[in-house]
C-alpha cells in the first residue's frame, strides 16, 4: 500500500510538529488498514518524525506495528563508497538542518567527513513538472557547485530525497565523472529484504500477493499522472481524506 499525502507536501520547509503530525497521521492510517510495517520513503519524516514515533507514539497505540525510515538503512552502508572519505549529502531544508545524517553517518564511519547542503528548490521543480527545462538546470548547477566547493575531496554525492532521482540527468551534467552520485532506492530496498528476514513476526504477516494499491490525499488525476514519472507504470490512485 503507497499513501502519498499529496494536499500537504512538500514536508521540506514545514517544522518538526507540523511533520510529525502529518506523518503520525499517515501512519495510523496504514496501522487502521491492518499494515503491520510503514516505511517512511520520505527523508524529511525520517528525519524529523521517526525518532518520536518509533520512541514515543508506537507504544501508545494498539497491536504490534513497526515504522522504519530511509536515513539509518543508507548510512549504514554510504562510507563503503567514498575512497576519500569526503561525502556531500543534497536533501530539503528540513533533512539537512536537522544533522541527522552526520550524526547517523558518524556512528558508523567516525572518521568521514560529510558536507551537506539544502536544494530547496529542487521539489517543487519537480511537482511544478520544471524539471525538465533548461531554467531548472541553473538551480541544479548552482546548488551542485556550492556543495562540491565545500571539499574539492568529495568523491560521493548522497540524493537524500526520494524526488531527486527524477533530476539525474540533470545532476550527471554538473558532477564531474570522478564523482558517484547515490541514489537510495536500492539501498533501502535490500535493507528492508534483510530485516524481513531477522524479523519473522513481521514477515509473516505481510501479505505475498504482489497486490498494489495506491492513495494519495490529493487530486487521484494529478497524483496518476505525476506518479507514472517515479514509477515507470501506470499508476491508478483513489482520494483519501485524512
Amino acid at each position: 500500500m503507497y499513501l502519498g499525502d499529496n494536499a500537504r507536501a512538500p514536508y521540506g520547509s514545514r517544522s518538526y510538529e507540523t511533520i510529525h503530525q502529518y506523518t503520525l497521521e499517515c501512519i495510523q492510517w496504514f496501522f487502521s488498514n491492518n499494515c503491520p510495517l510503514v516505511i517512511l520513503a520520505c527523508n524529511t519524516a525520517s528525519a524529523k518524525a521517526l525518532r518520536t514515533i518509533q520512541q514515543s507514539d508506537i507504544q501508545k497505540l494498539p497491536g504490534d506495528h513497526r515504522v522504519l525510515g530511509v536515513i539509518r538503512p543508507t548510512t549504514e552502508v554510504i562510507g563503503n563508497y567514498t575512497t576519500t572519505g569526503s561525502i556531500g549529502i543534497l536533501g530539503t531544508k528540513g533533512t539537512i538542518a536537522s544533522e541527522s545524517y552526520p550524526i547517523e553517518l558518524h556512528r558508523f564511519f567516525p572518521k568521514l567527513r560529510v558536507y551537506q547542503h539544502a536544494c530547496p528548490l529542487w521539489v517543487p521543480l519537480i511537482e511544478n513538472n520544471e524539471h525538465m527545462n533548461q531554467g531548472a538546470d541553473h538551480f541544479i548547477e548552482k546548488d551542485i557547485k556550492a556543495l562540491l566547493k565545500q571539499d574539492s575531496k568529495i568523491d560521493t554525492i548522497l540524493l537524500a530525497c526520494t524526488h531527486y532521482p527524477l533530476l539525474i540527468n540533470t545532476i550527471n551534467k554538473f558532477v564531474p565523472e570522478t564523482i558517484k552520485v547515490i541514489m537510495q532506492g536500492d539501498i533501502v530496498a535490500k535493507s528492508l529484504e534483510q530485516y524481513l528476514k531477522v524479523h519473522d513476526e513481521i514477515n509473516s504477516r505481510c501479505l505475498k500477493a504482489g497486490k498494489r494499491d495506491f492513495f494519495t490525499t490529493d487530486a487521484p488525476i494529478d497524483f496518476d499522472l505525476q506518479s507514472t514519472s517515479f514509477y515507470g507504470e501506470k499508476v491508478k490512485s483513489r482520494h483519501l481524506q485524512l
